[in-house]
């Protein structure tokens, strides 16, 4: 996958003067205060889509969406993570949430759904093709799965953390921005995908090829541009401007 280029003592240089990307206000969650993540994600038909069913929040971290979903009509919602830290705080949330009765948070599925959603995850996982098959394994025939990601590789602020300023994990090398990371987080990584959360440099091209090889089939798909650039999306520059990458995949026929 496409890293940057300028690396060593230079990197080193630029990149001393430089603050994290939280503290610049970047890929910190300020978009969506005070406002539903799923909601901006999926829109308000989110809420009649899971009323009364048996909803997976795949990859659902400290289980904010998967609580919020409960309150606002699931019947059941189980989240899943492999972060055992963050299901531990989703259960004592879904506690104080007064809805640990429909909210149950797991490292590993047991049983099948209505409707998995996914928001967030797939620019993070570190096998995402196996996470599609989990994902189909959660779901029967009629089910589907709900997915919303971003930014993607390309965009911007496409490397998270790492982007100090746009397109700064497309201009400085893997190995200085991990060297630039061990200033503020020291836990041993030293490649993208070791960061907390992971970071796996998903683009749409590449998102589009694991769905195809996956068990599921698109049934909508549609990239989001950058708000104020989306005058100069199109099919050249979509990699550059796809803010959110959007879809409903439906699982494949055995025929």
């Amino acid at each position: 996958m496409r890293t940057g280029f300028v690396g060593g003592a230079l990197a080193d240089r630029v990149l001393s003067r430089l603050r994290d990307a939280e503290s610049n206000g970047y890929c910190d969650g300020s978009a969506y205060r005070d406002r539903s993540k799923l909601e901006v994600m999926f829109g308000p038909s989110i809420w009649r889509e899971i009323a009364g069913r048996d909803v997976v929040d795949f990859g659902c971290g400290s289980g904010g969406e998967a609580i919020e979903m409960a309150r606002r009509g699931a019947r059941q919602v189980t989240g899943i993570d492999i972060q055992a830290s963050a299901l531990e705080k989703a259960r004592q949330a879904a506690r104080e949430a007064g809805v640990a009765d429909r909210c149950r948070f797991v490292e590993r599925l047991d049983e099948h759904a209505d409707l998995v959603v996914s928001l967030d995850g797939f620019e993070h996982f570190g096998d995402p093709g196996a996470a599609l098959r989990a994902m189909r394994e959660a779901v029967g025939p009629e089910g589907s799965a709900l997915v919303a990601f971003g930014p993607t590789w390309l965009h911007p602020l496409g490397g998270h953390l790492f982007s100090v300023f746009p397109w700064a994990h497309l201009i400085f090398t893997e190995e200085a921005l991990i060297r630039w990371r061990a200033r503020f987080k020291q836990d041993g990584a030293t490649r993208f995908g070791e960061v907390e959360g992971g970071l796996n440099q998903m683009t749409v091209r590449r998102f589009r090829r694991i769905v195809g090889e996956s068990p599921f089939r698109f049934e909508t798909f549609e990239t989001i541009p950058i708000r104020r650039l989306r005058l100069l999306d199109n099919p050249l520059t979509r990699e550059l401007f796809t803010s959110v990458v959007r879809c409903r995949l439906r699982p494949r026929s055995a025929s």
